[in-house]
């Protein structure tokens, strides 16, 4: 079984778990019809186009 031969730091301990898993903001893209954010390569929630092509008919 594998024991650890030294003890260790606080410091080095503390190092490992900082940022490592803390977690990513969603990136966000503006849209170019209506200029609202959204998640990059999906369907703009407001104005319902992907890619200049109306893929949801949203009424206003």
């Amino acid at each position: 079984m594998a024991v650890p031969k030294r003890k260790v730091s606080k410091a080095r301990r503390d190092k490992r778990r900082s940022s490592v898993w803390k977690l990513d903001a969603p990136a966000l893209s503006k849209c170019p019809q209506c200029g609202e954010l959204k998640a990059p390569h999906k369907v703009c929630g407001s104005c319902g186009y992907y890619k200049g092509v109306q893929v949801i008919n949203k009424e206003a």
